[in-house]
């Protein structure tokens, strides 16, 4: 199957729903269907017309789209790697209705990688090529750190190399679990690795393992922030701006940080240059408004725990340790829309097993 990408970003009509776009979708698919399936012009007469529409519903979607068979066209909708878009992604396919003709997917499925491999400027990626082995952290048990081995992978070639291997393990694993499932991925030459090589076809098992006793190890666990002890920490930027910060110190010291392993940053930017950088009355009640506002939704005891916040140089950063990622991208997106007129909130989730992007705050 033959799948082209969408770069497109021109709009025309508005579509502010799932059913908007369906609807706007089913009575233009006869017409991408024949496009499709007939090879005729498919980046004016469907990618064109298809990604203004999704722009217009949210930015971050992608697509791929091409013939599953002889009777069957597919449109796979993707986040492209952005973990904050993935349950938008889901919620559009779920949404959708059913098209005859049509296979609509969220996210890259996985392929078999004995059966299908991506080419690149010469250099191949399949099972051939690549092995992996796993590395152990004493201190970060939890840690899932992968080593790739690609036999011509060498300093000229690493950009290429890199980028079909992370195409190669969207394809081998699925989007979903090469995004959530691996904390870091090295790759290397062979004859660099340090543990007996495995080969590729058996690192989804190996994930699959690794994750079923991770949710075993912190089924049900939570914690509740109510008695724990703040920190109120006080520094200097490099430009000489001051930086204040409220910071939770009991959950820095909590050694089950791992189960709550994804972080969610919110960044709203304000203007400070009359307070050195730092935020007026009115400013300041808005962003605790805001911060009390995300914690009405997002619960410590639903699995959300606040960290704490920092302030400088006309920037208060917000910060979560999350059970999971989709209802936090789900809030803080709401969140976003409903301040756009009075401040700039932007958000960004991440995954950190041991939160080491926090170190900078411990002694």
């Amino acid at each position: 199957m033959s799948y082209i990408k969408s770069l497109f970003n021109s709009k025309d009509q508005p579509i502010n729903s799932y059913a908007n776009f369906w609807s706007w979708f089913t009575q233009n698919e006869q017409k991408f269907y024949k496009v499709l399936k007939n090879q005729g012009n498919i980046e004016k007469d469907f990618f064109d017309k298809l990604s203004p529409k999704l722009d217009e519903l949210k930015d971050g979607y992608w697509f791929l789209a091409g013939m599953l068979n002889d009777t069957t066209a597919e449109l796979i909708l993707t986040a492209d790697g952005v973990i904050k878009n993935i349950v938008f992604v889901e919620e559009l396919v779920e949404a959708a209705p059913k098209i005859n003709n049509w296979k609509i997917t969220a996210l890259k499925q996985p392929s078999d990688i004995t059966k299908f491999g991506i080419e690149i400027d010469g250099y191949k990626f399949d099972s051939s090529k690549m092995n992996f082995f796993s590395t152990t952290h004493k201190y970060m048990p939890d840690e899932i750190d992968i080593t790739i081995t690609h036999q011509d992978f060498n300093e000229e070639n690493k950009a290429v190399i890199t980028n079909g291997v992370y195409l190669s393990l969207d394809n081998t694993l699925g989007e979903l679990k090469s995004i959530t499932t691996i904390d870091n991925v090295t790759i290397i030459n062979p004859k660099d690795a340090t543990e007996e090589l495995i080969p590729l076809n058996k690192l989804k098992d190996f994930l699959t393992w690794r994750e079923k006793e991770f949710v075993e190890k912190y089924k049900g666990l939570r914690h509740n922030t109510e008695n724990d002890s703040y920190s109120g920490l006080e520094g200097t930027l490099n430009n000489g701006l001051p930086l204040v910060a409220v910071i939770n110190m009991d959950l820095l010291n909590w050694d089950s940080k791992a189960s709550h392993p994804w972080i969610s940053v919110v960044e709203i930017k304000y203007n400070g240059d009359a307070n050195n950088g730092m935020p007026n009355s009115y400013e300041y009640e808005l962003l605790n408004e805001i911060e009390e506002k995300i914690m009405e939704e997002l619960k410590d005891y639903d699995g959300y725990l606040n960290l704490g916040r920092q302030t400088a140089d006309s920037i208060r950063d917000i910060y979560f340790a999350c059970i999971d990622f989709r209802k936090p991208s789900k809030v803080l997106h709401k969140l976003k829309l409903l301040y756009k007129d009075k401040i700039e909130v932007n958000f960004t989730i991440y995954k950190d097993k041991y939160w080491q992007s926090f170190n900078r705050f411990l002694p």
